[in-house]
């Protein structure tokens, strides 16, 4: 059992939950909301509560129900019987949260109170500088001299924000370093854990972890647990991937009441071990033989534009009834095993009153979402990257509480004169390759799809030489992530000369030229392959993938997801009016029948 001190300043929190009555507050000129304390005679309700102790006091619980002997510097409190046990320990500083609805505002001390150090009189191993320490020169020297003599004993430090000399000299001392920022400091550190808002980084690993505010437990508090968990995993020989689950398990759980039983963490944590194993088997059943994938994911711009084109109405009602008409299609599960929705969709209803991705569970197709947000050119560049990757860790976990199971991204390439660049091409598969270990972090299966563009002026062995080389590059950055590929999908073009280039390849010449791309440059333990159908014709789409399949067999499963060329025949029926969609519904199906047709070589 290892014996660590901790070094730190303990806290009380005191909340004082005020009641919802919007009178508490007055409204400045500039809308700013304020607490309305004046002597007017009106009384103000507020619910009080304590927390049991904070700042180094959640290192101290944390630790010691990892099994380790912990106690804090010069502090007269101990842990007992499952809780922390005191000896007339007041606290060195209190810290106020007023709350109102799920809002904190604290009231802090303008200076925090001088750690206390006291020499140990037991052998020490690890000496943990908690994030509420105020580390002054004389406490550095200590430790120093601490450290000199007992040199067996290693270093943890939560790093503040705002350093000062005495923090850096402690920086250069510690083997393991946590952080709420990205300090210049730290550059060069080897093992630096950061904790931000809603993720938890260290050494290549990161997880991402959310909380409600039913308790109104702070960041601060909740920055400490998880800093403790990480470094009790990681102390007790855990992997780092482990050693995040295991922080992201506890902050999660614990509470003001205290944190979380050992026992109760590896629990929780094996079982979303298992549910991340899953996302193999969502993935597998995503590609199961012999059904496709519908993409139903158009963007505002995109379905603008097809309504526009046949003089439908663009507003929330027409493109709910749009893809009710879709979705709702009659033995739609035995032609597409999954759906691509874009978000707008997820929140509709279909006839019957439930939610479209409630829906589609019920009849055993897998739910998804398209979560990139479009094109935008790069600085002083026509070439463009796809946006969206700010704010998408706090997008996911709701995605997946709402039912969703995977997410699609799509990066465009245009060939041209001197395009695509090797930096467009690297940028765009970094950003691919962050979102991808962004989704299987949330239990997400990603649908990665890098396009070259149909709509271009180039030969059949330009689109080839292109496609593989961002296939090459794509797949180096995914394994530089640490993306499981196995819980992958690939969403590619088909290799075909561009739609503007006078000589078009016949389906024979876009059968063996795809086959050839994709054998040769996509790793055989891919989850699966699909095909977009990017801007081709209805049966041009249809006849190419059975070019393509009748070059097989291929390592990995392989089979379309459309849009267009499932649903234009469907569209130009339909055009806005309800009372056609039973025609529409059948055109739309025969373009089903047609492709899953296509899956079979011949």
């Amino acid at each position: 059992m290892s014996n660590i001190l901790i070094i730190g300043n303990i806290l009380k929190d005191v909340y004082l939950r005020l009641d919802e009555r919007q009178n508490n507050f007055e409204i400045d000129q500039s809308g700013t909301p304020w607490l309305d304390l004046g002597f007017d005679g009106s009384s103000y309700h507020f619910f009080r509560r304590t927390s049991i102790y904070g700042g180094a006091a959640v290192a101290l619980e944390v630790l010691n129900r990892f099994d380790f002997s912990a106690r804090i510097a010069g502090a007269k409190l101990g842990f007992a019987g499952g809780s922390i046990v005191s000896n007339n320990q007041k606290a060195d500083d209190y810290r106020y949260m007023l709350c109102h609805g799920n809002k904190i505002s604290y009231i802090v001390p303008n200076q925090r109170t001088e750690t206390k150090w006291a020499m140990p009189d037991e052998a020490i191993d690890w000496v943990f500088v908690d994030r509420s320490a105020g580390i002054s020169d004389a406490l550095v020297k200590e430790l120093k001299k601490f450290l000199a003599i007992s040199n067996k004993t290693r270093l943890a430090f939560y790093v503040p924000k705002d350093l000062t000399a005495a923090d850096k000299d402690l920086i250069e001392m510690a083997e393991m370093i946590f952080t709420d920022d990205e300090l210049p400091e730290l550059k060069d550190k080897g093992s630096v854990c950061y904790i931000s808002d809603s993720e938890i980084s260290l050494n290549g690993h990161s997880k991402t972890w959310r909380i409600e505010r039913t308790d109104l437990m702070t960041h601060l508090t909740v920055h400490s647990i998880i800093a403790a968990t990480v470094f009790g995993a990681l102390t007790k020989g855990m992997s780092v991937e482990d050693a995040l689950r295991y922080a992201k398990v506890n902050a999660e759980g614990s509470s003001l009441s205290g944190t979380m039983p050992i026992e109760k963490i590896k629990e929780i944590a094996d079982n979303q071990k298992i549910e991340e194993t899953d996302i193999r088997l969502v993935a597998a059943t995503m590609m199961t033989n012999g059904k496709g994938i519908l993409a139903a994911d158009e963007s505002g711009g995109n379905i603008h534009q097809k309504f526009e084109g046949l003089m439908i109405s663009d507003d929330e009602k027409h493109r709910r009834d749009y893809r009710n008409l879709l979705l709702s299609t009659p033995e739609l599960e035995r032609y597409v095993n999954a759906v691509i929705l874009f978000d707008e969709t997820t929140k509709q209803k279909c006839d019957d009153g439930r939610d479209f991705v409630s829906y589609l569970t019920a009849h055993g197709i897998v739910p998804g979402v398209k979560v990139d947000e479009g094109l935008e050119n790069f600085p002083d560049s026509d070439e463009k990257y796809t946006k969206g990757l700010d704010g998408l860790k706090k997008r996911l976990p709701e995605y997946y509480s709402r039912g969703l199971r995977f997410c699609k991204w799509r990066a465009a390439f245009d060939i041209d004169l001197g395009k695509p660049s090797d930096m467009a091409i690297l940028k765009n598969c970094q950003i691919l390759a962050e979102y991808a270990k962004a989704c299987q972090d949330n239990n997400l299966v990603p649908i990665v799809e890098p396009e070259v563009q149909y709509d271009g002026n180039y030969t059949l062995q330009q689109s080839a030489d292109t496609t593989a080389k961002i296939l090459d590059i794509l797949f180096d950055e995914l394994s530089k992530a640490g993306v499981k590929l196995d819980a992958t999908i690939l969403k590619v073009n088909m290799i075909l000369a561009g739609k503007k280039y006078p000589i078009q390849s016949t389906p024979e010449e876009v059968g063996r030229e795809t086959a050839n791309v994709l054998k040769n440059h996509v790793p055989e333990n891919i989850a699966g392959v699909v095909f977009l159908s990017g801007g081709q014709t209805v049966e041009q789409a249809t006849e190419n993938l059975q070019a393509i399949v009748n070059n097989g067999p291929f390592p990995w499963p392989l089979t379309f997801s459309f849009s267009r060329a499932l649903q234009m025949p469907a569209l130009e029926t339909w055009k806005g009016d309800n009372n056609k969609i039973g025609v529409a519904q059948d055109a739309f199906k025969a373009r089903l029948v047609a492709n899953t047709e296509a899956l079979k070589k011949k």
